[in-house]
């Protein structure tokens, strides 16, 4: 099993070497975009009930979802053009994810 977890971490660190970015800079950087984009969602949700502007904390919401990948754009050399896709396509499935759970209405049980 150690084998395993060795191969793993081994091609992992390999893949950033060939990319030149750091694949730890990447997970830290994911879990603690994920963490602050629920925040902030919670803080959009909390104050478009309360009727007020919900532009700053929208937009620091979005970029908290996309702060992992503008790293990986930003950073990475030698990158597949499917991985560029598929970050447009997280980039518009997270916008389309926030406005849907901002205009659903409550359910009143």
């Amino acid at each position: 099993m150690t084998d395993y977890i060795t191969l793993i971490k081994d091609w992992v660190i390999a893949l950033g070497e060939k990319h030149e970015v750091d694949p730890l800079l990447i997970g830290i950087l994911y879990l603690v975009s994920k963490i602050c984009f629920f925040s902030f969602l919670g803080w959009v949700l909390k104050t478009f009930r309360a009727k007020k502007p919900i532009l700053i904390p929208l937009l620091l919401a979005s970029l908290s979802f996309s702060l992992p990948y503008l790293y990986l754009i930003i950073a990475g050399r030698n990158i597949s053009i499917w991985v560029y896709v598929f970050i447009g396509l997280m980039f518009v499935y997270g916008g389309f994810s926030i406005w849907k759970k901002i205009t659903a209405k409550p359910n009143p049980a």
